[in-house]
């Protein structure tokens, strides 16, 4: 037997109020070896992605009893795993909103399936609790003044205060405190913490360098440890 075999399937819990849309989704999920749950009550889903801890959640926006907005604000102190907003508009200030309140990404609906599941796969492989995710960095802890980032525990800390980082925020963080004095453009850092191409208009990356910033005490006005070059990307100082 092999480790695939013995590998147990990822659970996803799909937040959908549609009821067709939330029945197809999760059949097609499950054709495709997931463990899927539905939850179609914003009020009802805060407390199910606490307590059951799924591997990923499929978040809708618009919601009854409770928008998407606030059940990611919520749950994200709490809830270490992804979470996939689906928005409804194809509106920067929706994604950039659900970016910063702490999702990982998000897609446009309707969403093409194949998209759909490309991205699923692709927030696990970050994911190092779930099935099949990635493994922690065989390396030695990086120290940057007071700021730590321990690959082995994916952690980091500012002087004895652990940071509370989505796995997304800790994946731009290693990224760029392994790349320090260089310029990371933002195609090169979708490519890698999301497996696409810069379209000029995507602001998932420049969000969540906003989000880090505030959490390592890093002034975005005037930027200490991750600065801006115009026109070419951020750079991490250390």
């Amino acid at each position: 037997m092999t480790a695939a075999t013995l590998a147990e399937p990822s659970t996803i819990l799909l937040v959908e109020d549609e009821q067709r849309l939330a029945s197809l989704t999760a059949e097609y999920l499950r054709q495709k070896d997931f463990v899927v749950s539905i939850e179609s009550h914003g009020d009802r889903a805060t407390q199910r992605i606490i307590d059951e801890q799924p591997d990923l959640v499929i978040l809708d926006i618009m919601l009854p009893g409770e928008d998407g907005y606030s059940i990611c604000r919520k749950v994200r102190e709490h809830y270490r795993g992804a979470i996939l907003m689906f928005t409804a508009k194809d509106e920067d200030f929706e994604q950039i909103m659900g970016l910063e309140i702490g999702a990982d990404d998000y897609l446009i609906k309707p969403v093409e399936p194949r998209l759909l599941l490309a991205h699923i796969k692709a927030l696990l492989r970050r994911t190092p609790d779930a099935p099949g995710g990635a493994v922690p960095f065989d390396e030695n802890p990086r120290q940057f003044g007071t700021l730590r980032v321990d690959p082995v525990t994916r952690r980091a800390a500012l002087g004895d205060e652990v940071l509370d980082l989505s796995d997304a925020e800790w994946d731009l963080l290693w990224m760029l405190s392994t790349h320090v004095g260089e310029i990371l453009s933002r195609d090169a850092l979708l490519q890698a913490l999301r497996g696409i191409d810069f379209d000029g208009l995507d602001r998932s990356i420049d969000a969540r360098i906003s989000r880090l910033r505030k959490k390592i005490s890093d002034d975005p006005e005037q930027s200490e440890r991750i600065k801006t070059v115009r026109g070419k990307g951020y750079m991490f100082c250390g």
